[in-house]
């Protein structure tokens, strides 16, 4: 039987990120843009080292620690969304109209899904790619604001080259997916807040009051951190593309958030838009992929219970319980049921 728990997953990650936006508005006034985002990943990775630290007692080793293998999947993912992606973006805004930076910023999930597809042979059939336009047609229409000017090149390349910096983070870190998902998160946090927060106050930015600070780490542990946990969850369960197309549903909830913290009203573009969103998440949600396939013979380690993938023996060693994590073997296997591109059917499709 098809889990659909990546899906929540995802979707679960795309709401705690949209309701980021109306939420910083009411918290951002005239700070730097750039030093708001800082302290939003600066309080992602604090709070998830407080939960990491709260769960260190426990005798339950459920996730994987990320071990010498990962180090240049992670650190590829941080220099790209963390600290490339953010300075190709304040670049591009300050040359860039805001309307026509918010229609480009949707080719985030785009660009990862030509990655997926293209250079990390990820499967993406044309129920996929449907489902992927038709999302990032409602964020089109979502941010449309009835004319698009463009202000130069050079700021539409940087919030296009912001982008695809995003699209690489995304799929380098779903090379690492089966391992601690809040080791993962607390690291790109800590770096990308460090980061940012340190450029802002280089060129001239001044701290909030210490009431808006502690705001704003707390709205970063939950939009940014939870978030980001959850993301990695759902890449390690959907693979790329899909987790980046359920994920691009996020600004249409800030947008809805919006509407119920600042009592506007919707337009019918609004409409519009939740009904091409609709129509693509159902599309993903829809699917069934099955077909005779082939595992190769693999050893690794990864949070697991004994399903039909994990029929070993333990060690002496090993963790009692379940889940659990460490370290298994996979025999070579051809079988079939319905599938997503996750960390066990990374196979090519002819």
């Amino acid at each position: 039987m098809l889990s659909r728990k990546g899906v929540w997953f995802a979707l679960t990650s795309a709401a705690l990120f949209g309701l980021s936006a109306p939420a910083a508005k009411a918290l951002l006034g005239r700070d730097s843009p750039q030093l708001f985002a800082g302290l939003l990943y600066i309080g992602s990775g604090l709070g998830l080292v407080l939960v990491s630290a709260g769960r260190m007692g426990a005798s339950q080793v459920r996730e994987a620690a990320l071990t010498s293998r990962d180090a240049k999947w992670l650190a590829g993912a941080i220099l790209f969304g963390g600290v490339l992606g953010p300075v190709l973006l304040l670049f591009g805004l300050a040359r860039t109209p805001a309307s026509s930076a918010s229609l480009l910023l949707n080719l985030e999930g785009v660009f990862t899904a030509l990655l997926a597809w293209v250079v990390f042979r990820e499967n993406v059939d044309r129920r996929i790619a449907l489902g992927m336009l038709a999302i990032v047609a409602g964020g089109i229409v979502l941010s449309w604001q009835g004319h698009a000017a463009w202000g130069g090149v050079s700021g539409a390349l940087a919030v296009s080259g912001a982008c695809a910096c995003w699209a690489i983070d995304n799929n380098l870190t779903q090379k690492v997916s089966a391992g601690d998902p809040l080791q993962i998160a607390m690291l790109k946090g800590l770096v990308a807040g460090a980061v940012n927060a340190s450029v802002a106050l280089a060129l001239g930015a001044s701290l909030p009051a210490s009431g808006r600070i502690t705001a704003t780490l707390a709205l970063g542990f939950v939009s940014y951190g939870l978030s980001l946990v959850l993301f990695v969850l759902a890449l390690r369960h959907l693979g790329s593309a899909r987790t980046a197309a359920y994920f691009s549903v996020a600004p249409f909830v800030g947008a809805a958030a919006s509407l119920i913290m600042w009592r506007e009203h919707p337009t019918g573009l609004f409409w519009i838009a939740a009904a091409c969103m609709g129509m693509g998440v159902w599309l993903h949600v829809s699917e069934r992929h099955e077909h005779l396939h082939l595992h190769e013979e693999m050893e690794h380690t990864h949070a697991h219970v004994h399903d039909e993938h994990h029929q070993h023996a333990h060690a002496a060693g090993d963790p009692p319980g379940e889940p659990h994590s460490h370290a298994h073997h996979h025999p070579r296997m051809t079988h079939s049921h319905p599938h997503y591109p996750d960390i066990h059917h990374r196979h090519t499709h002819g």
